[in-house]
């Protein structure tokens, strides 16, 4: 799965991909960025 990495500018690969809830309880993904290891989330179901 793929998320956009603010930090690197670009879609990347999802490290570690764990399903969360948000607070809102929307469902989502959140992992680590591959490339400078910083939190990415992808919104909706995978």
């Amino acid at each position: 799965m793929e998320a956009y990495c603010f930090k690197d500018r670009k879609k990347v690969q999802i490290k570690n991909p764990q399903q969360v809830i948000l607070k809102n309880g929307r469902p989502a993904t959140k992992g680590v960025c591959p490339i400078c290891g910083t939190q990415v989330y992808r919104i909706g179901k995978a």
